[in-house]
């Protein structure tokens, strides 16, 4: 009998967890995952230098809870992507999941508590399933912009689909690689999976 109390009173928590989820804005969202993450930049920067794959696995394990790296892949393929598979779609999102993870990860090994300002929203689209631009800044010593392009998945949450950092837009930038790659092994989607860094 206690073990089905325990059981429901998880799976409450789990449908509550959910629902709070479904009921945040992009910006809501945005702000719980950055901030998370930060906690977790703080809590184990440490281990960048003693035992970085512990580092980067705490880093991944909380932006796996705001990135849609499936939509991210998609955003880097861009026109390549009707052309691939859907095991090759995945691979790729499983590929940038370690490529952005050790890139934010690094970026924000400096962190030391800087003031996290969301900045003024942008004028945005009047439907309300339109991707929306979050933006936000980490203010200190020296300052770091970031902007969030947020996108409502089939089950109504907010998720990060793309992201600008310092002005340099991540989803551009990884899709000139993924063309150049294109183009060098003559549209090979494998090939060019397997020689992306």
């Amino acid at each position: 009998m206690k073990l089905l109390k325990l059981l429901a009173l998880t799976w409450i928590s789990v449908l509550v967890s959910v629902a709070h989820a479904q009921d945040r804005t992009a910006t809501e969202t945005a702000e719980v995952g950055v901030r998370s993450l930060l906690e977790t930049v703080a809590e184990n920067k440490e281990y960048f230098m003693s035992d970085r794959s512990r580092y980067f696995s705490e880093i991944e394990a909380v932006l796996d809870t705001f990135v849609d790296f499936n939509a991210v892949a998609e955003v880097v393929m861009s026109r390549y992507a009707d052309a691939a598979t859907d095991a090759q779609k995945e691979r790729f999102a499983n590929i940038l999941k370690s490529t952005l993870t050790r890139f934010y990860g690094a970026s924000l090994v400096s962190y030391n508590g800087e003031e996290l300002v969301f900045l003024p929203a942008r004028q945005q689209s009047s439907d309300p399933r339109s991707d929306q631009i979050v933006g936000m800044e980490l203010r200190g010593d020296t300052s770091l912009r970031l902007q969030y392009q947020m996108f409502l998945n089939s089950s109504d949450e907010w998720k990060l689909k793309n992201l600008s950092l310092a002005g340099i837009n991540l989803g551009r930038q990884y899709y000139t690689q993924f063309s150049a790659l294109m183009s060098e092994y003559d549209n090979n989607i494998d090939q060019v999976l397997d020689n992306w860094e």
